[in-house]
């Protein structure tokens, strides 16, 4: 097992590498990133009213967010399987999910915002948060293990 680990030493480390850069981006959201909407859902937000903000900055910031997060997450991905027609579906969902998702966090601001700040909640979750990584890592390993 130790052997085997050894072979794989700079796949491990790259691997490290990219982890902890989503972690920093985690870190310094707050420095990084327009989103009034972060200390918002970190208080009591049931029965707060949704704080003042600009649409345009708020989708330059998801947009900064989910890029800088898509970028790492892809060299993640590459970095365990070393496949370049991996990376560019990988590119094309995570384009997809992000027009989807921006836009179904716009309807649900402009038009149902105080009513349903939980679907906001989520639907934000999905676009500021590498949890797409998580999904395709193992989708990919699956993929690669039976076919």
């Amino acid at each position: 097992m130790l052997k085997k680990l050894f072979e794989h030493k700079t796949t491990i480390v790259f691997s490290l590498v990219f982890v902890l850069l989503l972690v920093a981006v985690r870190i310094y959201e707050n420095e990084l990133f327009y989103d009034p909407f972060l200390l918002y859902f970190k208080s009591d937000f049931k029965d707060a009213p949704l704080p003042e903000f600009n649409y345009f900055k708020l989708f330059i910031g998801f947009l900064f967010r989910y890029s800088l997060n898509m970028v790492v997450s892809l060299g993640l991905i590459f970095t365990l399987f070393k496949d370049i027609t991996m990376i560019k579906f990988a590119t094309l969902l995570y384009l997809f999910f992000f027009l989807v998702l921006i836009l179904y966090c716009f309807v649900i601001l402009h038009f149902f915002g105080e009513e349903n700040k939980l679907a906001f909640f989520y639907v934000r979750r999905f676009l500021v948060q590498p949890i797409f990584v998580l999904l395709f890592i193992p989708a990919f390993y699956y993929q690669k293990q039976y076919n």
